[in-house]
């Protein structure tokens, strides 16, 4: 059982910057693809940033390209979320996931994902 623990969110104001990170058990930073996706009152749950565990190759949404990063440390199997330039839009509930399996893929969509932390807030005020 994969468990996952986010933490690092916070109240911000606009143009600030936060770091998430999402604690792992085992090595699950270093064989699965990881996500992070946010969800906003009312909102659907959104794709935020996916890294692959082999070659470090990353994707992100449309919304926060150029402005977060997401990153892996494996010797501490801890995956990060570097969040700049902060926007009241980015306000949500974040959410680290796994995807459960050994795999060369990245997925964008919360079903692709098998393990889920609890989530960390987010407040940006403008």
């Amino acid at each position: 059982q994969v468990q996952l623990v986010e933490s690092g969110g916070g109240l911000v104001q606009a143009g600030d910057s936060l770091r998430l990170s999402c604690a792992t058990s085992g090595r699950t930073v270093s064989t699965q693809t990881m996500a992070w996706f946010r969800q906003g009152p009312g909102k659907e749950r959104e794709f935020v940033a996916a890294i692959r565990a082999f070659g470090s190759y990353t994707s992100y949404g449309d919304s926060v390209k150029g402005r977060f990063t997401i990153s892996r440390d494996t010797a501490k199997n801890t995956l990060y979320l570097q969040m700049n330039s902060l926007k009241p839009e980015d306000t949500a509930v974040y959410y680290c996931a796994a995807c459960g399996d050994y795999t060369m893929r990245l997925y964008f969509t919360p079903d692709q994902y098998r393990y889920w932390g609890q989530g960390t807030q987010v407040t940006v005020s403008s």
